[in-house]
Protein backbone atom coordinates (compact mmCIF):
# COMPACT_ATOMS: atom_id res chain seq x y z
CA UNK A 1 0.00 0.00 0.00
CA UNK A 2 3.00 2.36 0.74
CA UNK A 3 4.25 2.34 -2.52
CA UNK A 4 1.17 2.62 -4.38
CA UNK A 5 -0.09 5.82 -1.96
CA UNK A 6 3.44 7.55 -2.68
CA UNK A 7 2.74 6.94 -6.50
CA UNK A 8 -1.01 8.50 -5.81
CA UNK A 9 0.20 11.42 -4.09
CA UNK A 10 2.46 11.90 -6.62
CA UNK A 11 0.70 12.57 -9.25
CA UNK A 12 -2.03 14.90 -6.87
CA UNK A 13 -4.49 12.00 -6.20
CA UNK A 14 -5.55 11.92 -2.40
CA UNK A 15 -5.40 8.40 -1.29
CA UNK A 16 -9.21 7.81 0.54
CA UNK A 17 -9.56 6.45 3.56
CA UNK A 18 -11.09 2.63 3.46
CA UNK A 19 -12.51 1.54 6.33
CA UNK A 20 -13.59 -2.54 6.93
CA UNK A 21 -16.40 -3.82 9.41
CA UNK A 22 -16.15 -7.73 8.92
CA UNK A 23 -18.31 -8.15 11.54
CA UNK A 24 -20.40 -11.62 11.36
CA UNK A 25 -17.39 -13.02 9.07
CA UNK A 26 -15.19 -12.73 12.31
CA UNK A 27 -17.64 -13.48 15.32
CA UNK A 28 -20.48 -15.28 13.98
CA UNK A 29 -19.14 -18.76 14.11
CA UNK A 30 -17.76 -17.57 17.56
CA UNK A 31 -21.35 -17.42 19.49
CA UNK A 32 -23.59 -20.29 20.68
CA UNK A 33 -27.00 -19.40 22.50
CA UNK A 34 -28.47 -21.73 25.02
CA UNK A 35 -32.16 -21.66 25.22
CA UNK A 36 -33.92 -24.05 28.12
CA UNK A 37 -37.30 -25.89 26.83
CA UNK A 38 -40.16 -24.87 28.07
CA UNK A 39 -43.78 -25.88 26.67
CA UNK A 40 -44.52 -27.83 23.68
CA UNK A 41 -47.50 -27.95 21.59
CA UNK A 42 -48.29 -30.53 18.84
CA UNK A 43 -50.68 -29.69 16.36
CA UNK A 44 -51.25 -32.91 14.62
CA UNK A 45 -50.62 -33.30 11.03
CA UNK A 46 -49.33 -29.47 11.04
CA UNK A 47 -46.68 -28.43 13.23
CA UNK A 48 -44.70 -29.50 16.60
CA UNK A 49 -43.82 -26.26 18.42
CA UNK A 50 -41.17 -25.85 21.12
CA UNK A 51 -41.18 -22.99 23.05
CA UNK A 52 -37.47 -21.70 24.70
CA UNK A 53 -37.16 -19.08 27.34
CA UNK A 54 -35.79 -16.35 24.71
CA UNK A 55 -36.45 -15.65 21.36
CA UNK A 56 -36.75 -12.49 19.13
CA UNK A 57 -35.90 -10.14 22.13
CA UNK A 58 -31.85 -11.79 22.28
CA UNK A 59 -32.00 -12.97 18.72
CA UNK A 60 -34.22 -10.42 16.25
CA UNK A 61 -32.31 -12.05 13.00
CA UNK A 62 -34.34 -14.86 12.35
CA UNK A 63 -37.89 -12.96 12.36
CA UNK A 64 -35.95 -9.85 10.41
CA UNK A 65 -33.75 -11.51 7.62
CA UNK A 66 -34.75 -15.25 8.29
CA UNK A 67 -31.66 -16.06 9.29
CA UNK A 68 -31.19 -19.65 9.70
CA UNK A 69 -29.06 -21.73 12.14
CA UNK A 70 -28.25 -24.96 13.48
CA UNK A 71 -29.04 -26.57 16.80
CA UNK A 72 -28.97 -29.01 19.29
CA UNK A 73 -30.06 -30.60 22.52
CA UNK A 74 -27.11 -29.77 24.23
CA UNK A 75 -27.48 -32.13 26.80
CA UNK A 76 -28.91 -35.09 24.81
CA UNK A 77 -26.59 -34.50 21.14
CA UNK A 78 -26.28 -38.45 21.22
CA UNK A 79 -29.95 -39.56 20.58
CA UNK A 80 -31.12 -40.48 17.95
CA UNK A 81 -33.40 -37.46 16.14
CA UNK A 82 -36.87 -38.71 15.96
CA UNK A 83 -38.65 -35.62 15.83
CA UNK A 84 -39.00 -32.46 13.85
CA UNK A 85 -40.06 -29.03 15.73
CA UNK A 86 -40.05 -26.04 15.23
CA UNK A 87 -38.82 -23.55 18.37
CA UNK A 88 -41.16 -20.51 18.98
CA UNK A 89 -39.60 -17.41 21.21
CA UNK A 90 -41.36 -15.82 24.34
CA UNK A 91 -42.15 -12.64 23.07
CA UNK A 92 -45.82 -13.53 22.67
CA UNK A 93 -45.38 -12.75 18.43
CA UNK A 94 -46.53 -14.89 15.17
CA UNK A 95 -43.07 -13.69 14.33
CA UNK A 96 -41.24 -14.58 16.95
CA UNK A 97 -39.75 -18.03 15.51
CA UNK A 98 -36.27 -18.93 15.80
CA UNK A 99 -36.29 -22.01 13.81
CA UNK A 100 -38.42 -24.17 11.62
CA UNK A 101 -38.83 -27.54 11.13
CA UNK A 102 -35.77 -28.91 13.26
CA UNK A 103 -34.68 -32.43 13.87
CA UNK A 104 -34.34 -33.38 17.10
CA UNK A 105 -34.41 -36.22 20.31
CA UNK A 106 -37.66 -36.19 21.73
CA UNK A 107 -37.40 -32.85 23.47
CA UNK A 108 -38.61 -32.38 27.22
CA UNK A 109 -39.05 -29.30 29.34
CA UNK A 110 -36.48 -28.25 31.39
CA UNK A 111 -33.92 -29.48 28.03
CA UNK A 112 -31.10 -27.43 26.42
CA UNK A 113 -31.19 -25.94 23.01
CA UNK A 114 -27.87 -25.07 21.51
CA UNK A 115 -28.22 -22.41 19.01
CA UNK A 116 -25.02 -22.09 16.63
CA UNK A 117 -23.32 -19.68 14.98
CA UNK A 118 -25.08 -16.86 17.01
CA UNK A 119 -21.98 -14.67 18.05
CA UNK A 120 -22.63 -11.30 15.61
CA UNK A 121 -24.90 -9.29 16.72
CA UNK A 122 -26.96 -11.15 19.17
CA UNK A 123 -25.70 -8.75 21.88
CA UNK A 124 -26.32 -5.47 20.03
CA UNK A 125 -29.53 -6.27 18.72
CA UNK A 126 -30.80 -7.53 21.88
CA UNK A 127 -33.52 -5.68 23.35
CA UNK A 128 -36.12 -5.58 26.20
CA UNK A 129 -39.19 -6.14 24.47
CA UNK A 130 -41.80 -7.20 26.04
CA UNK A 131 -40.51 -6.54 28.89
CA UNK A 132 -37.93 -9.05 28.57
CA UNK A 133 -34.47 -9.02 30.16
CA UNK A 134 -31.56 -9.41 28.13
CA UNK A 135 -29.70 -12.38 28.78
CA UNK A 136 -26.08 -12.96 30.37
CA UNK A 137 -23.06 -13.50 27.95
CA UNK A 138 -20.51 -15.62 28.81
CA UNK A 139 -16.88 -15.90 26.83
CA UNK A 140 -15.25 -19.64 27.18
CA UNK A 141 -11.81 -20.01 26.41
CA UNK A 142 -9.83 -23.46 26.94
CA UNK A 143 -12.54 -24.90 29.11
CA UNK A 144 -12.49 -21.46 31.22
CA UNK A 145 -16.33 -20.09 31.92
CA UNK A 146 -16.20 -16.14 32.18
CA UNK A 147 -19.13 -14.11 32.92
CA UNK A 148 -18.32 -10.71 30.50
CA UNK A 149 -22.25 -9.39 31.04
CA UNK A 150 -24.83 -10.44 33.83
CA UNK A 151 -28.05 -11.22 33.20
CA UNK A 152 -30.54 -8.13 33.21
CA UNK A 153 -33.23 -8.60 36.00
CA UNK A 154 -36.60 -7.18 35.65
CA UNK A 155 -35.61 -4.22 38.09
CA UNK A 156 -32.99 -3.59 35.25
CA UNK A 157 -35.71 -2.53 33.22
CA UNK A 158 -37.95 -0.61 35.31
CA UNK A 159 -35.08 1.60 36.88
CA UNK A 160 -35.69 4.80 34.61
CA UNK A 161 -39.45 4.26 35.07
CA UNK A 162 -41.97 7.20 37.04
CA UNK A 163 -44.47 6.57 38.53
CA UNK A 164 -47.80 7.52 36.40
CA UNK A 165 -48.90 10.56 39.04
CA UNK A 166 -44.92 12.11 38.38
CA UNK A 167 -45.65 12.50 35.08
CA UNK A 168 -48.65 14.07 34.69
CA UNK A 169 -48.28 16.42 37.32
CA UNK A 170 -44.72 17.48 35.95
CA UNK A 171 -44.83 17.55 32.36
CA UNK A 172 -41.29 18.81 32.30
CA UNK A 173 -40.47 15.30 32.67
CA UNK A 174 -42.90 14.23 29.43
Amino acid sequence: FTLATLSLEKIGIVVPEIWIEPGRSLVGDAGTTLYKIGSDKNIPNIRHYLAVDGGMSDNIRPALYEAKYEAVLANRMNDVQTNVYSIAGKCCESGDMLMWDLPLPEAKAGDILAMFCTGAYGYAMASNYNRIPRPAIVFVEDGEASLVVQRESYEDIVRNDLPLKAVVEDRTLV
